[in-house]
């Protein structure tokens, strides 16, 4: 939320055209030249925000609450990121070229999609606001494809489903780094401001390397060891890695509005 302060301008005095021997203050109304503050709503997320977080809790309750155990393995097959269906022992089928988008909408749990939801949250709604709209939607998807070919490079013959938007969340938080997680409000909305940093000046930035810095030894930590509480599935920390590097290296071919060519 944005706290506005009031801004109050005098008012030039008026000559007073009341009969002469009448006293008293003059009548008062209300003084044009008083803004009003602006209210700003609870939740102010930009609406690709929004409608990404609907699909993923839409997508998910249809998943528990609607579709069979039959369907929804169905589902899984044809809509997560299966490794091995491009080991060449496979037909190729159309899911082989949806899924690498289509899975980061599927979900291991109501605890997986509430805490890719609220990074979602976070990290999307600055860099949103800064891309815009159909560049911040390209930049989720790039984001995420890259997570699901990193997973694979590591897994080629895997059989276990990738799920989950925390890869593409993760080339989001890429993206934040190279702002060293500057906000700018001057618009009305939140948004990473100023230019985007060059490599150099992003390891030499202390937000950020601390940041990144925590990011991976968390990710390697509950990859290898899997100290997650009340989660049995093996964390992705590959595909994070994916994606993070994909924001961080490629948020070039997305910002260029403001920063124009700078690397």
């Amino acid at each position: 939320m944005i706290r506005l302060d009031l801004l109050y301008i005098q008012p030039m005095s008026q000559p007073d055209d009341r009969p002469a021997g009448v006293t008293g203050a003059p009548e008062s109304g209300p003084d044009p030249a008083v803004t009003q503050p602006r209210r700003e709503p609870v939740f102010n997320l930009p609406a690709s925000v929004s409608g990404l977080i609907a699909v993923c809790v839409g997508v998910h309750l249809l998943r528990f609450y609607v579709l069979s155990i039959g369907q929804d393995m169905e589902l899984l097959v044809r809509a997560a990121f299966i490794p091995i269906r491009y080991s060449g022992q496979f037909d190729l089928e159309v899911w082989a070229f949806t899924s690498p988008f289509t899975y980061t909408f599927l979900h291991g749990g109501f605890a997986h999609l509430a805490v890719n939801a609220i990074w979602l949250a976070a990290f999307g709604a600055p860099l949103a606001n800064r891309l815009g709209t159909l560049r911040f939607l390209a930049f989720f998807a790039f984001t995420g494809l890259a997570a699901a070919f990193c997973f694979w490079a590591v897994h080629p013959l895997g059989q276990a489903p990738l799920v989950g938007a925390s890869g593409a969340i993760s080339g989001m938080m890429g993206a934040a780094a190279r702002f060293a997680f500057r906000i700018d409000r001057s618009s009305g909305r939140a948004a990473f401001g100023g230019s985007r940093l060059p490599f150099g000046a992003v390891l030499r930035s202390p937000a950020s390397m601390a940041f990144l810095s925590v990011w991976l030894v968390i990710n390697l930590v509950t990859g290898f060891i899997n100290i997650v509480p009340g989660n049995e599935d093996q964390i992705a920390w590959e595909a994070h890695i994916g994606g993070l590097l994909a924001g961080f290296f490629g948020l070039r071919f997305f910002d260029i509005r403001l920063s124009g060519r700078r690397p």
